[in-house]
């Protein structure tokens, strides 16, 4: 690419500036500060085992064949919202408003303080995977959730605040209106073509395959081809199904090797940059539709979006997803 493209994100119709002048060599998106150096245990980490009287509570616990606990939800300490009260709106004058009914809880992914996923073996991100289908399957039982946002924050830049590894699990008593908007572009594509438009791009990608980074018989792992920032990456299962909760067992080992491989390029290759990954999944009373298809984001924070993109709400990104994928798997 020598001079300017702008892409169309076929599933959601945003746009995103290529620009090539602005363009920097995929290593030069590495971090340039030395990684620092933590201990396995902090006996101020109130993750860490032993510190079990800083947590509020333990919510679901994954242990393996010796009993010892692998992976841990327990409430965030500092919730954004709170299982309490109803779904009821109110008015203030003009304005429209809630209660902050929810729940926020944190996965606590490993004992070990240092311990990042693409460091850890296949099993233990299983051990994630498993618990987040169980506490995303559990909180979509109740009908005042009307949705549940599995993420995670890596690094300063991306949000995150302790260092001891763990995710996020926020559910909503309303459905964002940027989700709203995801779910409604499949439905308009849908009734155009009667086919799933994420289908139509898995189905795509591997014809072309200069943009898959990793694959197995259940998940492809790719840049996308209007990707928002460099390196971003979608983790798709290859089974159309719209709903996080209908992962099978096979599917979620398979998940796991997907994430911990991927994750781990991105660490080596650009040096432990931060980045966050949602799973992008259907709204409460929507998971058997035939337009949605749930997936895994995963968005590095390597640069910042400045008043062009804020103003406008497209992205401007120097890196080409042919040539980031090519650096990812080479």
């Amino acid at each position: 690419m020598k001079t300017s493209e702008i892409r169309q994100n076929k599933a959601t119709k945003q746009w995103v500036i290529y620009a090539p002048a602005r363009r920097k060599r995929p290593r030069d998106f590495r971090k340039t500060k030395p990684e620092r150096e933590y201990p396995d245990y902090d006996k101020k980490c109130p993750f860490c085992p032993g510190n079990e009287h800083m947590l509020p509570q333990v919510i679901a616990e994954t242990s393996d064949m010796k009993k010892a606990w692998q992976v841990r939800t327990v409430p965030n300490k500092f919730p954004s919202l709170t299982p309490y009260g109803d779904l009821k709106r109110f008015n203030r004058g003009i304005y429209v408003g809630m209660k902050g009914y929810g729940n926020h809880e944190v996965v606590i992914e490993t004992p070990v303080h240092n311990r990042q996923i693409g460091r850890m073996s296949v099993k233990e991100v299983s051990f994630i995977i498993e618990m987040y289908h169980k506490r995303y399957t559990d909180l979509m039982k109740r009908h005042e959730n009307m949705m549940v946002i599995i993420f995670r924050n890596h690094g300063a830049q991306a949000g995150t605040s302790l260092i001891h590894p763990h995710s996020q699990i926020i559910a909503t008593g309303m459905v964002p209106h940027h989700v709203r908007w995801r779910e409604e572009e499949a439905l308009h594509y849908f009734d155009e073509w009667g086919r799933c438009v994420f289908c139509d791009i898995l189905e795509y990608e591997t014809q072309y395959a200069k943009r898959i980074i990793y694959e197995n018989r259940y998940f492809i792992a790719f840049v996308p081809y209007a990707a928002e920032v460099p390196f971003e990456i979608w983790i798709m299962p290859v089974k159309h199904k719209a709903d996080f909760r209908d992962i099978s067992d096979t599917e979620k080992a398979n998940l796991a090797s997907a994430l911990k491989t991927v994750l781990e390029r991105l660490h080596r290759k650009l040096n432990n940059p931060d980045y966050n990954y949602i799973i992008n999944t259907s709204a409460q009373y929507r998971a058997k539709e035939p337009q949605l298809h749930w997936y895994l984001q995963i968005l590095p924070r390597l640069m910042t979006r400045a008043g062009f993109e804020i103003g406008s709400g497209i992205n401007i990104n120097p890196s080409i997803p042919e040539e980031d994928a090519k650096f990812l798997k080479s």
